[in-house]
């Protein structure tokens, strides 16, 4: 996890109450895979956008894509 944190502009957030009930009240339709779930929360309380392959995120409209 060193590694991964040291690249520049790389930084670790918590998981916060919020994003964990965000996680549990996504707007739209979203599958039901808490990992994937929290990802998108956290990305929507930080408004920061996500680098991803996964193509049930790539099809949810209601997140940023990079």
């Amino acid at each position: 996890m060193d590694t991964a944190l040291s690249y520049p502009g790389i930084r670790l957030l918590d998981l916060t109450p919020q994003i964990a009930i965000e996680s549990t009240q996504l707007p739209g339709e979203f599958h039901r895979d808490p990992a994937d779930q929290i990802i998108v929360a956290t990305a929507r309380i930080h408004d920061c956008p996500l680098l991803t392959v996964d193509d049930k995120i790539l099809d949810y409209p209601y997140v940023k894509i990079i």
